[in-house]
């Protein structure tokens, strides 16, 4: 495969790759960290709720799918219907926000705060910091949609996938691995 086979410009390739060894990099760490405190991670982690995790990975997955079919409806030269997709995506993005600003008032409120152990800590900064990609991922769909062309189309939506990926890699470090 060579990089002009790649859908996409470079740049954003580049971008994309960056902010994953981001994420990358922190759930390393936050699992270091975990190998010398693994009951301390074990009681912190059970404070979570993992139905409140499951709810966003079924938002972000659905609207992954709105996004995908936004691209496909912009390359058919189908504008309205590829906005239509993308209010979608960009509606669940929306929802995954307020599920997670729903599950923080919880966590906050049972006295999970970021300082309360080190496993809030990586889960506040890892979390957080994928929220404010959904945030600038709805910017960015809200601003590809403006026009709905097949290459803006593309670019915004594998930056949305590229959110939904980082979810689904930090998913299982935070709320499913014991």
């Amino acid at each position: 495969m060579r990089l002009d086979d790649l859908p996409g410009e470079l740049i954003l390739w580049v971008l994309i790759l960056s902010e994953l060894l981001v994420f990358a990099a922190g759930v390393t760490a936050m699992m270091a960290m975990r190998l010398t405190d693994p009951q301390g991670f074990a009681a912190a982690q059970a404070v979570l709720d993992g139905r409140m995790a499951a709810l966003n990975t079924v938002v972000l997955v659905t609207s992954g799918l709105f996004a995908a079919l936004s691209e496909q409806a912009a390359s058919w030269g189908n504008r309205r219907r590829a906005r239509q997709f993308l209010a979608l995506a960009g509606l669940g993005g929306v929802a995954f926000l307020a599920v997670k600003g729903v599950e923080y008032h919880r966590d906050l409120a049972m006295g999970a705060a970021i300082d309360s152990h080190l496993f809030f800590t990586f889960y506040y900064l890892l979390t957080g910091f994928h929220a404010a990609h959904v945030l600038a991922g709805v910017a960015v769909l809200g601003l590809v949609a403006i026009r709905a062309r097949p290459a803006p189309v593309q670019a915004g939506v594998m930056f949305w996938h590229m959110v939904d990926l980082v979810w689904v890699l930090i998913l299982p470090p935070i709320y499913l691995l014991r």
